[in-house]
């Protein structure tokens, strides 16, 4: 049963779920959502005290550092796009790490078996920190010290454990048992915390207060002291400490890996999807694989349908199946590889693409990649049984790291990162309470592959986050946790926003479905041919159509966690008014003022 709002968006009529579990937030001056509610309530309050949206999101992307860094960390990986009203632009920060210059691709085929595992040799150079501290100081007003203050305060006093948090905990306990920090902080005699223990981060906490000191201690502007703050990071006290550790810990690190590291602002690739321009990040991302899926889909007729029919679910996966398969073959460090951006995201290309979608067989397995010029045609690999099990620390498949925080202020700044790297797959550093990002694990070991592991090379991450303008006008920041279920869950909820009208919320708690019929993002990139996984609220009726077109439609739970965490934050650009939605799935939350 469904009611209808009085239209809040242009002509657009907003759709109101009654049975919906949380309610549609909104507000008149700014809003935040993100992966925790301590994150948004921390950016709420700088928005409260006159920061803009860069201010509010780098001060929630920090408090998940803390209350979510099972997840994401201060020394892992953040993705940033954000648009500054100032200047009219969007732009992006590229927060992945780059390998250690020691590092090289016959060092895991030699020493590892061909295989990229868990442990120092597969962590590149921390970038959270960089791309915090950057998008700060071009876009934000506020010190570093201002923005990390609920940070540093809840590291020290503790926070409760929450539900995601103690599930993901136990999910990746060999992992935490196996280094005496993680056992110290997290478990509570060997065993997993319980809902509502309290999780206390003293070293953490000293750690961002030493940047915050350094900071102030600076003289001159207040880019100087972030400049400070960021020095004591990258060639001070942290930087030393991480690459001795290293060093002690079969690590490639060294000193100048840290010093040269630079979270570069990049322009922000888009295409047009129903009328809006949707912005994403580049190809250190996979960002474009998410662009050309909703280029793709802008050509396919589907007003006339319903969200979950089986026509709809077929032509999104299989438009999904068709850029995840150019990510493979196309996406790497545009600084070390050649990437056809510009052909990627060109209208006939993507035309081209549309058409090779038959509306009534799924592809058997991974397709082909498109053609374009100058590159030479590779076939997919063929999926693998193999599981990722390379050391007594196993990743869990089904439980993708990463968190995600976005924020919009009066005057249209937008802000949208997400954050990851957690310690359930790390080892946390006795005196820094931090650990290094493990995401080598992206990585691959195929000659052919552009994102093949290479001295000084920018890792691909699967965190993408986006932001939305209509007609050139803030409109909406998007993201979510959860790996290669990023870009679709982020089309699905994207697409019922506006295509059907859903609001935020409606549209982030409606049934969602993900194809794994690709190579996995993480080594070793395996994939199951036609498996269609969808909640148990996708109509069964559109399950057994989806069958017969040849996908292995498999059930997950209601809300499954594992569709992903999606976060939105929009504005109505006629009435100014901002709505958020935040998923039930996970610990999401939105707040307004």
């Amino acid at each position: 049963m469904e009611q209808h709002a009085e239209t809040i968006y242009g002509a657009r009529t907003w759709s109101i779920r009654t049975e919906i579990a949380r309610p549609l937030v909104m507000g008149v001056h700014g809003m935040v959502s993100g992966g925790h509610y301590l994150a948004a309530a921390a950016g709420m309050r700088v928005l409260a005290a006159g920061g803009n949206a860069i201010d509010a999101g780098v001060a929630g992307g920090i408090v998940l550092n803390v209350v979510h860094n099972d997840m994401c960390a201060f020394a892992g990986v953040a993705p940033i796009i954000l648009y500054h009203a100032g200047t009219k632009r969007v732009t992006t920060f590229a927060g992945t790490g780059t390998w250690p210059r020691a590092i090289s691709r016959d060092y895991f085929m030699r020493e590892k078996q061909g295989r990229i595992g868990l442990g120092l040799a597969a962590c590149v150079v921390p970038s959270a920190a960089d791309a915090w501290l950057s998008a700060l100081r071009q876009y934000g007003t506020k010190t570093f010290g201002e923005v990390a203050e609920s940070a540093i305060r809840i590291a020290h006093d503790g926070f409760p454990v929450h539900h995601f948090m103690a599930r993901s905990i136990g999910g990746f306990l060999n992992n935490y048992r196996a280094h005496p920090m993680n056992r110290e902080i997290y478990l509570r005699n060997g065993e997993p915390p319980k809902v509502g223990d309290v999780i206390v981060q003293h070293e953490l906490g000293a750690t961002l207060h030493a940047m915050a000191d350094a900071e102030r201690k600076a003289r001159g502007t207040r880019e100087h002291g972030i400049d400070a703050a960021r020095e004591y990071f990258y060639r001070g006290p942290i930087a030393k400490a991480m690459v001795a550790y290293s060093k002690t810990h079969g690590g490639f690190f060294s000193e100048e890996d840290f010093a040269a590291y630079e979270a570069r602002e990049e322009a922000a690739p888009h295409v047009t999807f129903r009328n809006h321009e949707v912005y994403g990040c580049g190809p250190w991302s996979q960002g474009p694989a998410f662009l050309e899926a909703l280029g793709i889909l802008d050509g396919v007729p589907m007003d006339g349908a319903t969200p979950h029919s089986p026509e709809v679910i077929h032509r999104q996966v299989e438009a999904l199946k068709l850029a995840f398969a150019d990510r493979e073959r196309y996406l790497g460090d545009p600084l070390l590889v050649t990437v056809p951006m510009e052909q990627l995201l060109s209208p006939s290309y993507l035309d081209a693409q549309r058409a090779r979608i038959d509306p009534r067989h799924a592809y058997p397995g991974c397709p082909p990649a498109g053609e374009i010029p100058g590159f030479p045609r590779r076939e997919p690999p063929p999926p693998t049984g193999e599981v990722p099990v390379v050391t007594t620390r196993t990743p869990s498949a089904d439980l993708p790291g990463t968190s995600y925080f976005c924020a919009m202020d009066r005057d249209g700044n937008i802000f949208s990162a997400t954050p990851s790297d957690g310690y359930s797959q790390s080892e946390v550093i006795p005196g820094l309470g931090l650990a290094i990002s493990e995401r080598g694990l992206q990585g691959s070991l195929d000659p052919n592959n552009p994102n093949v592991v290479a001295p000084g090379k920018r890792i691909r991450l699967t965190p993408n986050p986006a932001l939305v303008l209509r007609d050139g006008e803030p409109f909406m920041a998007i993201g979510s946790p959860g790996a290669d279920r990023q870009p679709q869950a982020m089309t699905q909820v994207l697409s019922k926003i506006l295509i059907w009208g859903m609001n935020p919320q409606h549209a982030v708690e409606h049934p969602r479905f993900a194809s794994f019929s690709f190579p996995q993002g993480a080594f070793p990139h395996q994939y199951e041919p036609r498996k269609l996984r969808a909640e148990a609220d996708v109509p069964e009726e559109a399950a057994v159509q989806l069958r017969a077109y040849g996908h292995d439609v498999e059930r997950w739970p209601k809300w499954s966690w594992s569709a992903g965490g999606v976060c939105v934050v929009m504005r109505d650009p006629e009435q100014r008014v901002f709505l958020g939605g935040a998923d039930p799935r996970r610990e999401g939350y939105a707040v307004a003022v």
